[in-house]
């Protein structure tokens, strides 16, 4: 089944339900549908193909939501843009992606007249919101669109988004998803977090970035309400959750710490939330207990990649705050593979490691990417055996809990040793007048590398190197 079959459906089976809140706007599934094939068919008529791309720079909005749609209906390639990215790295992933259109939001226009004259020639502008001359408004495209139902039909193995890595050790690299492969990963999602029509999806992480879509794609799977937020802000979050009863919150460990933080300073009433959904980094013990207790038992852990999607869950009730030291220690893992994940942690050579052994995690899944746009080499060199090599490095307790232990590049070899950088972090964020901590390697004279710490303390707290260091010993 490809993806875009869940916005048809939902039209047909939960027409008058509403699909998007968002900025005061309710949207029904059957509007969005209708906005969905006005959109395509837009398109379709000003001469856009099949696997044509439609890239798009702005920050969550309905438009966006529609032009993911129209990929997934039509068969066309969905290309977020990070708008955070300067000219020149944006300029980059454009010329790699190579759009038949752009789309962006009006705050962005001086940004983009800035970046056409170094696109091609045949690239098309639509705007949302006051449009420049020189690009088309977005309600005026989909105003264009007749009665006749879009020629343009995707099938399973037609890519549908390009989310393009951070690009930390180079350029960034479109990943090629799938669109039936993301039908897969959403249809997973939404069993592992038990979705159904009734629930109220808020969703604030940027479109462009991996977690995003996925969890939109996870809710309207179901024909459940995305209440859907433009940007990040902890107090704004709150009173959304407070007013519009969300059910479930896709988050960062860090946006968590932000929103415990402004709860001390205001009271929100978040009682509507049975499940928030944390990824995108690991949530420190320390805190993970903190939200427990202002949230209650609601948590689950994602771990995965955009090259591979499905990696593994630790559900609500695996986040075990009191109990047998090896079922408490679990909360610092990133859970079990899902049901349709094989994952496999390797020695060097290639073999299995044993239960407690450190090793590379290879992974795959039915959501796996196609490869990397145009890049075959780095295809290649990504995938082994139809295995995707992640290159984090991890261990298995004996009930198949993926403990995960550093980057294979971060890790830190002390005069032969391997010393892994979230060991300390957590060792270090245990100290009590400790409030953030990044771990990283140094070179040393004598030992090659040795542990740099970064901390921030906590209001009014006080630690010294030695103490810091004393604290870690006894841990480690």
């Amino acid at each position: 089944m490809i993806l875009g079959e869940v916005f048809l459906r939902n039209a047909r089976c939960f027409g008058r339900h509403p699909a998007v809140e968002f900025e005061g706007r309710t949207v029904t599934h059957a509007q969005l549908a209708d906005r969905i094939r006005g959109l395509l068919r837009a398109l379709e008529k000003s001469g856009i193909r099949r696997q044509d791309r439609i890239a798009v720079l702005s920050r969550n909005s309905m438009e966006y939501l529609e032009v993911y749609g129209a990929a997934a209906v039509g068969g066309l390639i969905g290309v977020g843009v990070n708008y955070r990215l300067s000219a020149a790295e944006q300029v980059d992933i454009l010329q790699d992606a190579d759009p038949a259109v752009l789309v962006f939001e009006d705050c962005y226009a001086e940004r983009v007249d800035e970046l056409r004259h170094r696109l091609g020639a045949d690239v098309r502008y639509v705007c949302v919101g006051a449009a420049p001359s020189w690009a088309m408004p977005y309600e005026s495209l989909i105003s264009t669109a007749d009665d006749l139902e879009p020629g343009l039909k995707a099938v399973d193995d037609d890519t549908f988004l390009l989310i393009y890595t951070s690009g930390t050790t180079g350029k960034p690299k479109g990943v090629m998803l799938g669109n039936a492969a993301q039908f897969e990963q959403a249809h997973a999602q939404a069993v592992s977090h038990v979705a159904e029509q009734t629930d109220r999806m808020l969703i604030v992480m940027p479109f462009y970035h991996i977690g995003g879509p996925t969890e939109l794609f996870t809710y309207l799977v179901v024909g459940a309400t995305i209440v859907l937020h433009r940007s990040f802000d902890a107090c704004e979050i709150l009173d959304s959750i407070d007013r519009l009863r969300a059910t479930v919150a896709h988050l960062a460990p860090t946006m968590i710490q932000m929103l415990l933080d402004a709860m001390e300073q205001e009271p929100f009433n978040v009682s509507s939330l049975h499940t928030i959904v944390y990824a995108s980094a690991p949530m420190s013990v320390v805190l993970s207990r903190r939200a427990r207790a202002a949230f209650g038992p609601i948590f689950m852990q994602i771990y995965g990649m955009t090259e591979v999607g499905l990696g593994s869950v630790l559900m609500k009730h695996q986040h075990v705050l009191d109990g047998p030291p090896e079922v408490v220690k679990r909360l610092a893992s990133a859970g079990q593979p899902y049901l349709t994940t094989d994952m496999r942690i390797v020695r060097p050579d290639g073999s299995a490691c044993d239960v407690g052994e450190v090793g590379d995690i290879l992974v795959r899944s039915p959501a796996l990417m196609q490869g990397y746009w145009r890049r075959p080499e780095a295809t290649a060199a990504a995938l082994e055996g139809g295995y995707l090599k992640t290159g984090d490095m991890a261990y298995w307790d004996e009930e198949h809990f993926l403990f995960i232990v550093d980057r294979r590049k971060d890790m830190i070899v002390s005069g032969g040793e391997n010393i892994y950088s979230r060991e300390v972090e957590e060792a270090l964020l245990l100290h009590p007048a400790v409030s953030e901590v990044a771990v990283i390697g140094v070179p040393d004279d004598r030992w090659g590398e040795s542990v740099m710490a970064f901390v921030v303390l906590k209001a009014g707290a006080e630690l010294t190197d030695g103490a810091a260091a004393e604290h870690c010993r006894e841990l480690i």
